[in-house]
């Protein structure tokens, strides 16, 4: 595939990008277009993706199948990830940023879009797998884009408004869970996730190429691979890392509706404005610790979001007070997506520079993977020592692992992406 990629695209196409983008945008000009490229693609993926928590009941009764069977089509989604990282990361380090973006944005488009033509649980299933695909393709490409446009000063709170699409996401899918889905029922749901395709339209259009990877591009397929097994110890650690951060967000996030509905008999639509209002949090909580991390470092970031979300848990998961519950969703997001906040930055800081497109969404998606059974184990759980301690002790212990994990890893704070960047960094 990655050669017929290039033949396609590669080895006529990157001069041409290089020259549109000289073109079209200063380096400088065409940053901001490249970080919000970044943002927005992973912030129409997330929506696409989180749709489906607000549908587990509807669902469950079209298809005349149990809750768990369409809380397991989640864990298909998840499980799948890493095959997209590995293709399009590939091909972001081969052939370039831009192309595998457009190409990765259109796949999980169409996909979203053949979810609401499902006639049954099978065909419902098999979509949401390959959905996956194109939504572990998308973060690496997008991050490293993003962070290779950020200039140096600005690369964590950058980092933090790239993380927080996904948490925006979220927040439109619980928009369109209370506005959308009462009135013209769940197929809209997922028939509007074909929008996100115009975005292709927008990054060939604004979008420069990444200088970054112009002067670390890797001669081939087999270079990237080998730059990425010399790398291994770090690869293997940042793969157990980035596992605990999906349990910490998937632990947090997706069960949370169905935990309202269920523990506090909390309505649908209700249910979605508290997604909205926790969402806020999450957002304020990435851009926050996003640039806590810029002067604090990488790690001492993450270290604050994931302290403030353990002093959350008691009343995250334990209050009966419907006010004190809202705070506490709303103040744990922030430190949920505080902590993801500084990620973005962190594994690109981290990573190879002839590998930056795979390295970092590889392991991502890696710990997607080993992370992918997190809804159904803590819906198992639910079942032996109640919700409240299912999610509450699940995140406990995932907390308390991050924290050890970060205190014995490294960071490389500020690290240059390309040669005329450490001397003046803008």
């Amino acid at each position: 595939m990655p050669r017929l990629f290039g033949r396609l695209l590669g080895n006529r196409a990157a001069p041409n990008l290089m020259s549109e983008s000289t073109n079209r945008n200063s380096p400088a000009g065409g940053r901001h277009h490249a970080v919000l490229a970044g943002f927005l693609g992973w912030t129409l993926d997330a929506f696409d993706f989180f749709v489906i928590v607000f549908l587990y009941d509807t669902l469950a009764h079209e298809f005349g199948v149990s809750k768990s069977a369409i809380v397991f089509t989640t864990t298909a989604t998840l499980a799948l990830r890493p095959i997209g990282a590995l293709i399009f990361g590939l091909l972001a380090d081969r052939y370039g940023r831009r192309v595998p973006l457009m190409a990765n944005v259109v796949y999980f488009s169409v996909i979203e879009l053949l979810c609401g033509f499902a006639p049954n649980y099978t065909v419902f299933l098999v979509l949401r797998s390959l959905f996956g695909i194109g939504m572990g393709g998308e973060w690496g490409v997008g991050a490293s884009l993003a962070m290779e446009a950020a200039p140096v000063r600005l690369r964590g709170i950058f980092s933090g408004v790239l993380q927080c699409g996904y948490s925006i996401g979220y927040l439109l899918a619980a928009f369109a869970a209370r506005f959308l889905l009462p009135h013209w029922g769940w197929r809209w749901m997922f028939w509007i996730g074909v929008a996100p395709a115009l975005l292709a339209l927008y990054i060939r259009a604004k979008v420069p190429e990444s200088e970054a990877w112009r002067q670390s591009r890797a001669a081939s397929t087999g270079q990237i691979l080998r730059v990425v097994a010399k790398e291994w110890k770090r690869f293997a650690y940042l793969v157990v890392l980035m596992t605990f951060m999906m349990f910490l967000s998937h632990g947090t996030q997706d069960l949370y509706p169905d935990f309202l509905k269920e523990v506090h008999r909390v309505a649908g639509t209700r249910v979605a404005d508290i997604a909205i209002l926790y969402n806020i949090g999450a957002i304020l909580g990435a851009v926050l610790f996003g640039y806590l991390s810029q002067a604090a470092g990488r790690r001492k970031g993450m270290i604050a979001a994931l302290a403030l979300c353990l002093v959350m848990i008691p009343f995250w998961a334990f209050s009966r007070n419907l006010g004190v519950l809202l705070a506490a969703a709303f103040v744990m997001q922030m430190g949920v997506q505080g902590a993801w906040g500084v990620i973005p930055v962190h594994l690109n800081e981290l990573a190879a520079a002839a590998a930056r497109g795979l390295m970092p969404g590889l392991a991502y998606q890696l710990g997607i993977l080993f992370a992918s059974p997190t809804n159904t184990i803590e819906y198992a759980l639910r079942d032996r020592v109640g919700y409240q301690w299912a999610i509450a002790g699940f995140e406990i212990v995932t907390i308390a692992m991050l924290i050890v994990l970060l205190l014995i890893g490294s960071e490389e704070h500020s690290k240059s992406f390309v040669q005329s960047e450490g001397s003046s960094p803008r």
